[in-house]
């Protein structure tokens, strides 16, 4: 039993005694007359005022009785629904916090959710950035070295293939593969196959990028030489006139 309803039910006696107390002060306070019609006594016969009191007695305790039973009822009926509407109200109120703690806690999982995947786009970005600068670093570093750049000397050209021979001796990796166990070869295939893909793909884009630029050049170099020849031809022609 909870402490409420010990404490409503300790009030609920005090409250029976005081209304017994105050309806026997009641009955025993002098000049008390209940309020109930005279009794009809019968002509010719002997009365006995002793039985008529002690019913009359007997009939206003029975509707005392009833009456305070009756009042009794009522209040523990309104106790009952006091107290019920009082568990209700905690009961709510538990329901209530608990949804409010369910609340907090999908909105700081969402939050995290949403702080993990903006850390993760930016980690990626700077990663695809820092994989696009070193790519083209690559690729302009190859194309000094394949002929786009041509020497101006003989010093510049020995200095370009030293440069050449440092890079490829840096880009050639070393297999120290003798004390690998099985699952560490494993990966180390997979890092060399994944490296050669880049290379060729990078190989693949820097001949595209050759055979592109060598195209452009051989139309430049035939506009300037048939421009030339339309020169010369109008230059001829203007010679002749004279």
């Amino acid at each position: 039993m909870s402490k409420s309803q010990t404490s409503i039910n300790i009030k609920r006696k005090e409250r029976h005694l005081c209304v017994c107390v105050c309806v026997f002060e009641t009955f025993l306070r002098p000049g008390f007359v209940p309020g109930l019609a005279a009794p009809k006594i019968p002509d010719g016969e002997k009365v006995d005022f002793d039985d008529i009191h002690r019913k009359r007695m007997e009939k206003d305790l029975n509707e005392l009785q009833t009456l305070i039973e009756a009042h009794f009822d009522k209040r523990k009926k309104e106790e009952e629904e006091l107290l019920s509407l009082t568990d209700r109200i905690e009961k709510r109120r538990s329901e209530r916090s608990e949804q409010m703690k369910i609340r907090a806690e999908r909105e700081r999982e969402r939050q995290n959710k949403l702080a993990e995947e903006k850390a993760r786009k930016e980690e990626e970005e700077a990663k695809k950035k820092a994989d696009e600068d070193a790519r083209k670093k690559m690729i302009l570093s190859n194309l000094s070295f394949t002929g786009y750049k041509q020497p101006q000397n003989g010093t510049k050209k020995q200095t370009e293939r030293e440069k050449k021979k440092k890079i490829l001796s840096d880009r050639r990796k070393e297999l120290d593969i003798d004390n690998l166990r099985e699952d560490k070869l494993r990966e180390k295939a997979k890092e060399l196959w994944e490296w050669m893909r880049q290379l060729e793909a990078e190989k693949f884009e820097l001949q595209y990028k050759y055979t592109k630029q060598k195209y452009e050049v051989t139309v430049l170099r035939n506009r300037v030489s048939d421009h030339q020849k339309v020169s010369k031809g109008g230059r001829r022609k203007r010679g002749l006139r004279k």
